[in-house]
């Protein structure tokens, strides 16, 4: 019996690793040869956010810290700086994960909504500090705001078609112990 919630523990860390691993995938694919004038959302911070809220045991700092790394590497960004940002916000918001599991779907997407607008503030203050060439500002706040558009069809697809739920207070960790 002990057995059924490590296993499940882990499946579901592979399987937040897995869908990095295919969200990079789709990311660096050259579907388009001329440069954009638009940015879609950040689906990788999108749904850290969303996990790290809902069930934080399945993201583990370690793991989003190099998940994080692994997307600063492959994205062409200053290797850590975005890692570090973003770990930041969702290491905030498994903090506040017991306070907001009782609350409702609005304020859960305020709270991340926060978080994603000060995630992005706080990197392209790191940015300018280290005098790395910026995006257009427009493209910052246009990528922040669709990802914050695109957050409850991130947890509508987490929890509909991944079952990763809102801990209940009878819910019990990996250890047996009472959410």
């Amino acid at each position: 019996m002990s057995e059924l919630p490590q296993t499940r523990l882990w499946t579901m860390r592979l399987g937040f690793a897995l869908l990095v691993c295919v969200i990079l995938f789709f990311h660096l694919l050259p579907l388009e040869t001329t440069p954009r004038r638009w940015v879609g959302p950040d689906l990788l911070l999108a749904f850290a956010c969303a996990w790290s809220l809902r069930r934080p045991e399945y993201v583990p700092v370690l793991a989003l810290a190099g998940l994080f790394l692994l997307a600063d590497l492959l994205l062409q960004r200053p290797p850590g700086l975005w890692a570090m940002v973003a770990l930041l916000g969702c290491e905030s918001l498994k903090r506040r994960a017991r306070g907001l599991r009782d609350t409702g779907f609005a304020s859960e997407w305020l709270r991340v909504a926060i978080v994603m607008v000060s995630v992005a503030i706080f990197y392209r203050a790191l940015l300018i500090i280290t005098l790395v060439d910026l995006p257009p500002f427009g493209l910052t706040i246009f990528e922040t705001v669709m990802t914050i558009l695109f957050y409850p069809l991130v947890v509508a697809a987490t929890h509909g078609l991944m079952r990763v739920r809102k801990a209940t207070p009878g819910d019990l960790d990996s250890t047996g112990a009472r959410l």
